[in-house]
């Protein structure tokens, strides 16, 4: 065998482009007990997460005398469905959660608009102290709401907004998270895209609005999802802002019916299952985009 035929036995088969392909190396026995240790954990870890809802989606179809039983029966003897069609007799729950779902979405819409848009400005424009600003606003994350919810309150109370679906809305509009969010991904966006938009005429609202947006879904939608998932879970605000039953969310209303109803147990699970569902399918259809948000928003470009 001569010296060329051993060069070319030596050389790697290459791709019609001239490029040698990238072959997966075969993972080791180690390296497969790891792996499969890690997959083990994490469905040990899913399984204790998601227990607690289960027992409660299941004692929610049970008869009342079978929720709290020893030992632990998981099924019921006898599906009730028709606990969820009772509750809806029993409590006023249509309009807990029209209240519930016209806040998160006012609120949730606010926050992605005011936030993105401050984000931008964060980011793309400069200004004298712009960075000491945004540090000065990012440092309100610390400040406990409960440091100035009275003088809050006084303040809505005064122009006359207090026991109005428009104070929580107002109180939850704005949010340093979002903002922090929002320019954390902006910043991953090339500034050659809003140099070569400025060339061309575009304005600053038609860059943030043509460019920046459709590029920050997955942000958006992360932030969506927070939003969403913290209005609809807040019990403070709406028991110190809305004291007309007509105007009580989900939370305040489950409150009230718990304490009329403190020993139906199953109409109490059954409850709560109606009010963590909205968020169950929030973050399910969304999961997607907000792992790749949260993921993003963490980079430097």
């Amino acid at each position: 065998m001569t010296d060329l035929d051993l060069r070319t036995s030596s050389t790697p088969a290459t791709s019609p482009t001239g490029t040698t392909p990238l072959r997966a190396k075969p993972l080791r026995p180690l390296e497969k007990g790891l792996h499969a240790l890690r997959y083990l954990m994490l469905a040990i870890i899913s399984v204790v997460v998601l227990l607690p809802f289960a027992w409660m989606v299941l004692s929610s179809l049970k008869r009342n005398n079978e929720v709290f039983t020893a030992p632990i029966t998981w099924f019921p003897q006898e599906w009730q469905w028709h606990n969820y069609l009772d509750i809806w007799t029993q409590a006023d729950m249509s309009t807990w959660l029209m209240n519930t779902i016209i806040l998160s979405v006012a609120v949730t819409t606010l926050q992605v608009v005011t936030g993105s848009f401050a984000a931008y400005g964060f980011s793309r424009i400069r200004f004298p102290g712009r960075d000491i600003l945004f540090l000065v606003y990012i440092g309100t994350i610390a400040v406990p709401w409960q440091a100035y919810m009275i003088p809050q309150f006084k303040m809505l109370s005064s122009v006359g907004l207090s026991d109005t679906r428009l104070s929580i809305i107002l109180l939850q509009a704005f949010g340093a998270f979002g903002v922090f969010l929002m320019k954390q991904f902006y910043d991953t966006i090339p500034e050659e895209l809003s140099e070569s938009a400025r060339i061309d005429g575009v304005s600053e609202f038609g860059i943030y609005w043509r460019i920046m947006l459709p590029l920050s879904v997955p942000s958006i939608a992360a932030l969506a999802i927070i939003t969403f998932t913290n209005t609809w879970n807040d019990y403070m605000g709406p028991l110190i802002y809305l004291r007309s039953p007509d105007l009580w969310t989900i939370q305040l209303g489950l409150k009230t019916f718990i304490g009329q109803y403190n020993a139906d147990y199953s109409a109490i699970m059954t409850g709560s299952v109606l009010s963590v569902l909205p968020i169950a399918i929030v973050f399910v259809v969304g999961q997607k985009y907000f792992v790749q948000g949260i993921a993003t928003s963490g980079l430097k470009g």
